[in-house]
């Protein structure tokens, strides 16, 4: 269909769930067309949302929806500098949104666009925590009956425990102890393979908690538990020392959440230094990126697991499945549970069963929003109380 233009841009700011999402809404001259984009940096929604509105929007209207490519790296280059999480997820939402309308006008599913599915669903993990050992074994046993098969398991919430004092008048925040941490972390997959033994798959996230060279002696304690992957050992500033970690250990290493620019990432797959990428999809500027960014990763038979919690609106769990069902090196996607009120808000969401996520086989993403009663869940200007951590003596931690 030729002579479609762009006409309106809309940032959806809603938290149905008390977590802050950005959806963009991308309006074309075609009545009743329109696409959907995911662009959600929770803690810094507003920054997003002003890039958009006031910046991306007058330089979208009157274009040609079709040429994502096009507007994907003019619309990357026209603030000059550029690849950072406020500009990457405005363009995200855009980028995604576009996608959706290439679907819509194609009258297919978004995945057929990429070339059609390497498989029917996608295998996913969840998250299982507690305060003792008890309690993710309950957790783990759970998710086990639901069939799921691969479990990301924590002892204390990120960084652990919290058993230890710290200075008088110290300032609030998310205080971990790493060292106890690290120590923590092989007596619990010990117990797990005791009580659950080898048949289904186990994960760890260190969230950037560790040293490089406690993050090293960590991955190779836990070789004998065989995890299916341990996830973000160290921070982007700290990517030299994957190369020690690959040298001494047989642990499968994922990383990425944190990524933002492509300097991060083709050391480490090019290097062969890790096993997974696993991306915030909208934090490198959507499904345009995405795609490169799998194509290069099969080529170093390193396999996709994309940042899939809370803070990806279910448009954007839309977009890293599509993604995934297409995807001859897909891994594994994290998986967020979506509630009664997320599924009102987000008509079409992805359904999970024995294991697997499946989208809704509709044209385009699959996937729509409710406006009106996604203004009934307006977002908070708070920043998650996570992401102030702190170590032990009060001075200021990774999260």
């Amino acid at each position: 269909m030729n002579g479609i233009t762009i006409r309106n841009v809309k940032t959806i700011l809603t938290a149905p769930e008390g977590i802050n999402l950005v959806v963009v809404k991308v309006e074309t001259s075609e009545p009743g067309l329109y696409g959907l984009g995911c662009a959600t940096f929770t803690q810094r929604y507003l920054a997003v949302a002003t890039a958009i509105d006031e910046y991306l929007k007058p330089f979208l209207i009157g274009k040609d929806p079709q040429r994502i490519e096009d507007i994907w790296q003019t619309g990357m280059v026209s603030s000059y500098w550029r690849n950072g999480p406020v500009l990457n997820n405005a363009i995200s939402g855009i980028d995604m949104a576009l996608w959706d309308i290439k679907g819509k006008l194609a009258g297919q599913p978004l995945y057929q666009l990429f070339g059609g599915k390497c498989r029917e669903g996608v295998a996913i993990y969840r998250h299982a925590d507690g305060t003792d050992l008890g309690q993710i074994e309950e957790s783990v046993s759970a998710f086990m009956e639901q069939g799921v098969r691969h479990i990301r398991c924590q002892w204390g919430g990120y960084g652990g425990k919290n058993d230890f004092v710290s200075p008088d008048n110290s300032l609030p925040g998310a205080y971990f102890h790493p060292d106890a941490y690290a120590r923590s972390v092989p007596r619990l997959f010990e117990h797990m393979r005791e009580k659950f033994g080898f048949e289904i798959e186990l994960l760890h996230d260190v969230h950037e908690r560790l040293s490089p060279i406690e993050a090293v002696r960590l991955a190779k304690q836990l070789e004998p538990y065989r995890l299916f992957f341990l996830e973000d050992p160290l921070a982007p500033e700290q990517l030299d020392y994957f190369q020690m970690i690959r040298a001494q250990s047989a642990t499968p290493i994922a990383v990425g959440e944190l990524f933002v620019h492509p300097r991060e990432w083709v050391p480490l797959i090019s290097g062969g230094l890790i096993d997974f990428i696993r991306v915030h999809i909208s934090a490198i500027g959507g499904i345009t990126p995405a795609r490169k960014l799998t194509a290069l990763s099969e080529a170093f038979s390193v396999r996709t697991a994309w940042h899939g919690p809370g803070d990806v609106s279910p448009v954007g769990h839309a977009a890293n499945l599509h993604l995934d069902l297409n995807a001859p090196n897909f891994g594994i996607q994290e998986w967020y549970h979506f509630s009664d009120k997320l599924q009102e808000v987000f008509p079409g969401c992805p359904v999970v069963r024995n294991g697997y996520a499946y989208i809704h086989e509709a044209p385009g993403l699959g996937i729509d929003i409710d406006e009106k009663l996604a203004e009934k869940f307006p977002c908070r200007n708070d920043l998650p109380a996570w992401t102030l951590a702190r170590l032990p003596d009060g001075s200021p931690g990774r999260p």
